[in-house]
C-alpha cells in the first residue's frame, strides 16, 4: 500500500526543514535504511532514511522550505494507484504524468545541404569535387534545385573556409582557444594576431567590472537561524561589558610542562579553569526563567566553531568534573564532527556558559552576544607582547584581553567584576586549581 514519507521531526524546537539533495530518484527501488534526501535544520544538515520497502513513485517537495510532517514524496509499488495521495498532498494524476515529458526532438541547426533518406542531395561534380578538397559535403549550403548542393557551392565553401582560416594566424588560434574567445567577435580589417585576442580578453574582463553589481541569494537555515537568535538575544538581555588583561605566561608554561604528554590549546586551559570559577559565582552560570533565576551545581561550557557557513557551539557537558586532558580531547572531537557536518542536536544542547575565542585572528577586543538562555559570554583575544612595570621594573609579557558580556537581569557590575579577577588569577596562577 503506498504512504507518505514526512519531513521528520528531527528537534523539540523544529518547525520546519530546508531539503537540500534528494539521493534517490523517482522510479528507485528502496529499502528500509536507506537515505533518501538531506535536510538543513537548527544549523545541522541531517540525513533522512526510509522507513518503509517500495518504489519511490512521487517527489513532492524536490527542494526548499518544508513544514515539519508535511509529505515529501510518496513510495508505493510500481504499478499501484497513487492518484489519491496526490490529490491529498495537493498534487494531481495529471500531475504524476506531467512528470514524464512526452519525447520533443529539439529545433535542428539548420543544415546547409538538403537530406533524403540519410544521404546529402548533391550533383555527382559537386560530390567529386567534395571528397578531392577534403570537404564533408554536409556542411555545404545548397543552392541548387530543391536546395541540393552544387559544384560552385563547394568551391564558394572552399573559399570562405580559406578566407576564415586567413583571418586569424596560428599561434591567435590557439591563444583563443586557451582563452576562450570567439574570433569572430573581434573586428579588424587585416589578420588578427595573438596581441589581438589577449587585448580583446582583457576588455571583456575589464567590461564585467564597469558597472557596479549587487548579487542576492536567500539565507541558508543555519543562517536565519543564527540571526534569529542573535536578534531575541539582543532584546531580552539588557547586557553590559567588561574587559580585563591577563599575563598568559603560566598558561604558556603549562603547555610547554605537558607537551610530551599531550597537545593543549589555551581554550582548552580556559574551560577548565572557567568550570572552577563558575562554581565560585553562580549566577554567571546562571539563566532566567521569568521572575526566577535558576542557578546550577554543574558547568556546560559551549565552545564556539566558526564554519564558512555561520557558527556552531558544541557543548562541553559537566566540565566541572573533568580534566584538562579529557576536556582537550572532547573539544577536539567537538570540532572536528562540527567541521565535518556529524554534530547531533545534543551535542549543542544544554550550554550554561559560553567561550567564542577568535584571537588567532589578531582581534584584540569584541563584544560577543549571549548565547540564550545563558546570562554570560566570554571573549578570547589574541595574546599581545606588552611592556608592563613591575617592581620598579621593566618588563615584556604576553598579555590578552578577555571580553565579558553578561545579562544584567541576574549580574551586576560588581560580581562580573569580581568574577573577572578571580578569573585573572587562576589564569596567572593556575597552580591554584590544585588546591
Amino acid at each position: 500500500m503506498a504512504k507518505y514519507i514526512v519531513m521528520p521531526k528531527l528537534g523539540l524546537t523544529m518547525a520546519e526543514g530546508v531539503i537540500s539533495n534528494w539521493r534517490k530518484q523517482e522510479g528507485d527501488t528502496i529499502k528500509s535504511g536507506d537515505v533518501l534526501f538531506d535536510v538543513e535544520t537548527d544549523k545541522l544538515n541531517n540525513e533522512v532514511e526510509a522507513t518503509i520497502d517500495g518504489v519511490l513513485r512521487k517527489i513532492l517537495a524536490s527542494d526548499g522550505t518544508v513544514p515539519v510532517l508535511a509529505p515529501v514524496a510518496i513510495v508505493g509499488e510500481t504499478d499501484e494507484d497513487i492518484s489519491e495521495l496526490l490529490k491529498i498532498a495537493g498534487g494531481t494524476v495529471e500531475t504524476e504524468k506531467a512528470a514524464v515529458k512526452p519525447e520533443t526532438k529539439e529545433p535542428e541547426a539548420q543544415i546547409a545541404a538538403s537530406v533524403t533518406g540519410g544521404r546529402v542531395k548533391a550533383s555527382p561534380r559537386a560530390k567529386k569535387l567534395a571528397q578531392d578538397m577534403g570537404i564533408d559535403i554536409s556542411l555545404v549550403t545548397g543552392t541548387g534545385p530543391d536546395g541540393s548542393v552544387t559544384e560552385n557551392d563547394v568551391k564558394n565553401y572552399q573559399e570562405k573556409s580559406k578566407d576564415e582560416k586567413n583571418k586569424v594566424s596560428p599561434t591567435a588560434q590557439v591563444v583563443a582557444g586557451l582563452l576562450s574567445v570567439d574570433t569572430n567577435k573581434i573586428e579588424k580589417d587585416s589578420r588578427i594576431m595573438k596581441e589581438d585576442i589577449i587585448k580583446f580578453k582583457l576588455s571583456e574582463e575589464l567590461e564585467k567590472y564597469a558597472e557596479p553589481q549587487e548579487y542576492r541569494k536567500p539565507m541558508s537555515i543555519m543562517r536565519k537561524v543564527i540571526a534569529r537568535r542573535m536578534l531575541e538575544s539582543k532584546q531580552i538581555s539588557p547586557t553590559v561589558n567588561y574587559n580585563i588583561k591577563v599575563d598568559t605566561s603560566a598558561m604558556k608554561n603549562l603547555r610547554e610542562d605537558v607537551k610530551h604528554v599531550m597537545k593543549i590549546s589555551y581554550n582548552d586551559i580556559l574551560v577548565k579553569i572557567l568550570s572552577k570559577v563558575l562554581l565560585e559565582f553562580p549566577l554567571l552560570n546562571s539563566s532566567v526563567d521569568g521572575n526566577d533565576i535558576i542557578t546550577r551545581n554543574y558547568v556546560n561550557i559551549g565552545v564556539a566553531v566558526a564554519l564558512p557557513e555561520g557558527l556552531l557551539v558544541p557543548v562541553v557537558k559537566y566540565a566541572n568534573v573533568k580534566g584538562l586532558k579529557e576536556i582537550s580531547a572532547e573539544i577536539k572531537k567537538m570540532s572536528s564532527k562540527a567541521k565535518n557536518n556529524e554534530l547531533t542536536p545534543d551535542d549543542l544542547k544544554g550550554g550554561t556558559f559560553t567561550i567564542s575565542n577568535i584571537g588567532m585572528y589578531g582581534v584584540e577586543s569584541f563584544t560577543p552576544i549571549v548565547n540564550q538562555p545563558e546570562v554570560a559570554i566570554l571573549g578570547v583575544n589574541a595574546i599581545k607582547e606588552e611592556t608592563v612595570v613591575e617592581n620598579g621594573e621593566i618588563k615584556i609579557k604576553p598579555l590578552m584581553n578577555l571580553s565579558l558580556t553578561a545579562d544584567h537581569r541576574a549580574v551586576d557590575g560588581a560580581v562580573a567584576a569580581e568574577f573577572l579577577a578571580q578569573l585573572k588569577e587562576y589564569i596567572e596562577k593556575p597552580g591554584l586549581l590544585l588546591l
